[in-house]
């Protein structure tokens, strides 16, 4: 332990003891200080604040006891408020106390680590390793000024049409701006509806628009997204890809090469494992924004109930889902973009007359409807009446917005290449 940090670990207590008030703005817990005394001594004004009792030099030494002496007694209390110098300095005492706190838990974890290495222990360090950081460094909050001239630059912004990425169905993108960064969007619908190739329409518009589509897929591969990417942007029937030297026509084989030399200019990464985590989710992105750092980013997860635990711990599913919402939703703010997370809808749907989902039809939904910012979901009346009289015709239902209007959008679905395209008029009515 460096003398310096011994010094402000004495700071704070003594400027505590001085102005006991000083308890109530100081972020600081037991487990961050490094010598025993004074973790001791600062536990102690931590359950005297809890008894609203000012932890002043009298009570702290009364509620100490038999303890005091073998920590120096009244006389190592007296010489630490008289070390303060200036009260004025505790933040940034505070920061030198986390700063060593991260630093020696930093070093016992990787020191633990190689006795124990392993994929699983890997992503149980870097978890850790996060939530050491997220727990100990202190975003310094903006002033009123500084907010309110960031709201006065927004009142003038001369930004025309979507303040955010598009999703290519225009009154979709009415009604939400586009998909904001920092926002957590939940699609969900049952399953074969339409909620991979809807992910796979708005990527390929955020592609177009110049912005980087980032797929992380736990259910298909990349050759499979690839493939009906390709069947969108090249009109090619999906079913020909099951033997496509027997059914590919000379027409798609044109439409493919053509489609290919498109997506190829794109930026996109896909990245497909059954396995995926939530660290390892964030870790990706990082490394992403990294290699396009002066592009629009637009994320998506296909799908949420699939993805692991970072840790396994003796909680059930929904506890574990919870977890990782609460953790996407983390992550699209800390790293500034939209993050679009496709979800399942639970079987209770089918037992009911009318078949339109709603929010706590969500499979595991835990805490879903708190941390998203919007909750969509799709439902084409043809998937269960074969005889609709509204084939093709896909409802497009945002539940909840929490920074807008809620409502229903229709488009049209183009089952056999995946595509969705926005209604006409005529086809509304």
């Amino acid at each position: 332990m460096s003398e310096e940090i011994s010094f402000a670990e004495q700071a704070v207590l003594g400027t505590i003891l001085i102005e006991p008030e000083r308890i109530k703005e100081c972020s600081l817990q037991a487990e961050h200080f490094s010598e025993k005394r004074h973790e001791l001594i600062f536990q102690t004004m931590r359950t005297l604040e809890q008894r609203d009792t000012p932890p002043d030099l009298v009570t702290v030494v009364t509620t100490l006891g038999d303890v005091l002496e073998p920590i120096g007694g009244v006389a190592y209390l007296s010489d630490v408020m008289n070390a303060v110098a200036s009260t004025s300095n505790v933040k940034h005492y505070e920061e030198l106390i986390l700063e060593a706190f991260r630093r020696r838990e930093a070093i016992q974890r990787t020191q633990q680590f190689p006795d124990q290495a392993s994929d699983e222990t890997i992503s149980s360090l870097i978890t850790d390793l996060q939530h050491i950081q997220e727990q100990t460094i202190k975003k310094q909050h903006r002033t009123k000024q500084e907010i309110l001239i960031d709201v006065v630059e927004a009142m003038h912004d001369s930004t025309e049409g979507l303040t955010g990425r598009p999703s290519g169905i225009l009154d979709l993108d009415k009604m939400t701006g586009g998909w904001q960064k920092q926002d957590l969007i939940i699609v969900a619908a049952r399953p074969s509806v339409g909620k991979t190739a809807f992910a796979l329409h708005m990527g390929a518009v955020n592609c177009r628009k110049g912005g980087v589509t980032t797929f992380f897929s736990l259910e298909m591969s990349d050759k499979q997204l690839a493939m009906r990417w390709l069947n969108g942007e090249g009109r090619i029937d999906g079913m020909k890809w099951k033997n496509p030297t027997r059914l590919f026509s000379a027409a798609d084989y044109n439409r493919a090469v053509r489609a290919i030399g498109t997506i190829e200019q794109w930026d996109f990464e896909m990245i497909d494992s059954p396995t995926l985590n939530v660290a390892e989710i964030r870790a990706k992105i990082s490394e992403i924004k990294r290699k396009y750092p002066d592009k629009e980013h637009l994320v998506f997860i296909d799908y949420l109930q699939l993805i692991q635990p970072t840790m396994k711990r003796n909680e059930n599913r929904q506890q574990e889902v919870s977890e990782i919402s609460r953790s996407l939703k983390a992550i699209a703010r800390e790293l500034d973009v939209p993050i679009i997370a496709l979800s399942q809808l639970s079987r209770k749907v089918e037992s009911r007359q009318m078949k339109r989902p709603m929010m706590s039809d969500i499979r595991e939904s835990g805490s879903i409807e708190q941390d998203a910012d919007i909750i969509s979901f799709l439902y084409r009346d043809d998937y269960y009446e074969k005889d609709s009289e509204h084939p093709n015709k896909i409802e497009i239902i945002v539940a909840k917005q929490r920074n807008g209007p809620t409502g229903t959008v229709e488009a049209m679905f183009e089952k056999e290449y995946g595509r969705y395209v926005n209604m006409s008029r005529e086809e509304r009515t």
